[in-house]
């Protein structure tokens, strides 16, 4: 029975607040869900499609955090090793203007120091909207600003996965695209999954928020309650010019996402090794302080630590993010249980009330 699932994905639609949407879960290895609604274009009168391709926006992280473990179990990389060491320009400072000593360990956890936007360089692009730079032509000009603070002692989500990005870029002798195909998603068999579009078709037209939410411009920025939001530029995905944002960049399938979820849950799926990712399913930040409550954070998401304390239903150890274009995802080891949430409307089905009531609707039909 899925009738808690039902109402909140069609309440949702109803309301207006997601244009269009997809659920796949899985328990056990099993599937036990897989359900679309709303519209794929809403427009044009098209209902939504069965593993539509989505932009994935921060989706993309977990998946190159990913590659880069896998670089470093074929000790291609290391991940107590200097970013400086893969990338030469890449040298920012602390607040008090010394060297900091950033690792990719601090990279894969947002401890760097590293920031989202900058608007001392209005020039930097944090891989949503439009740019012509490369790269290093990007990330240098980041490097050339001081660090929020140094390197291990705070937690701040960022452009860290796009310079992870860069490294491995490095290290692999080509493009992101080059390494995570390489690494994780030639290996998974994840062939709709990576920073092209596999059928512009099935490419879902996205929506920005509103109600009724309304199609998204390019560019357009979208904001949240808190009067702030993200630019988002949806023709970027095919604008070879632009660099492939280790943090942004991808588009893929919620058939794709959960085939990664899985292998991770089943301990790599042969494209890392088992110990690696118990180690990237832990709490890799310590004591540092977070904002979200009673959640850490470890290699590929947020780590819930204290459900009580994290307002969650899902038990401890559970891993978990999304994407501002409309995504959420979280695996619960415990229960075995893997939940993929896609919708084509940002920011609701990343940020919004949907995915919370989703995610409770979930354990209410499956582990209550």
């Amino acid at each position: 029975m899925t009738k808690h699932i039902e109402a909140v994905m069609d309440a949702a639609i109803d309301s207006q607040s997601i244009v269009g949407a997809e659920l796949v879960v899985a328990r056990h290895g099993d599937i036990v869900c897989r359900r679309t609604a709303g519209w794929f274009d809403r427009e044009a009168g098209v209902p939504m499609i069965d593993n539509a391709i989505y932009r994935l926006a921060s989706v993309t992280k977990p998946i190159v955090a990913a590659t880069a473990l896998a670089m470093a179990d074929k000790e291609l990389i290391a991940l107590d090793e200097r970013v400086a060491h893969y990338l030469p320009w890449f040298t920012p400072k602390s607040p008090d203007g010394s060297e900091a000593a950033i690792t990719i360990h601090h990279l894969l956890t947002h401890t760097s120091g590293l920031a989202y936007g900058y608007p001392q360089d209005p020039e930097i692009t944090t891989g949503l909207d439009a740019t012509a730079l490369s790269l290093e032509e990007n990330f240098s000009r980041v490097a050339k600003l001081p660090l929020e603070f140094a390197p291990g002692t705070g937690w701040l989500y960022s452009v860290a996965i796009d310079v992870l990005g860069a490294v491995l870029a490095a290290v692999q002798g080509g493009s992101v695209e080059e390494a995570v195909r390489g690494h994780i998603t030639g290996p998974l068999g994840m062939t709709d999954t990576g920073f092209f579009v596999a059928d512009r078709a099935r490419l879902a037209k996205p929506y920005a928020d509103g109600r009724p939410a309304t199609p998204m411009a390019d560019p357009q920025q979208v904001l949240g309650t808190d009067g702030m939001g993200p630019t988002f530029s949806p023709s970027r995905i095919f604008d070879a010019k632009a660099f492939q944002s280790g943090g942004a960049g991808m588009a893929g399938t919620p058939g794709d996402i959960l085939r990664f979820l899985e292998a991770m849950r089943n301990g790599g799926g042969g494209a890392v090794q088992h110990e690696t990712v118990a180690r990237a399913f832990s709490n890799q930040i310590g004591d540092i302080k977070r904002a979200d409550a009673g959640q850490r954070f470890g290699y590929l998401g947020a780590i819930v630590d204290d459900p009580v304390a994290a307002n969650s239903p899902s038990a401890k150890g559970t891993v978990n993010w999304g994407g501002v274009y409309g995504h959420s995802w979280l695996v619960d080891p415990a229960n075995g249980l893997t939940v993929v949430s896609m919708s084509n409307t940002a920011l609701e089905g990343c940020t919004g009330q949907y995915p919370k009531d989703l995610i409770r609707a979930v354990y209410a039909d499956f582990i209550d």
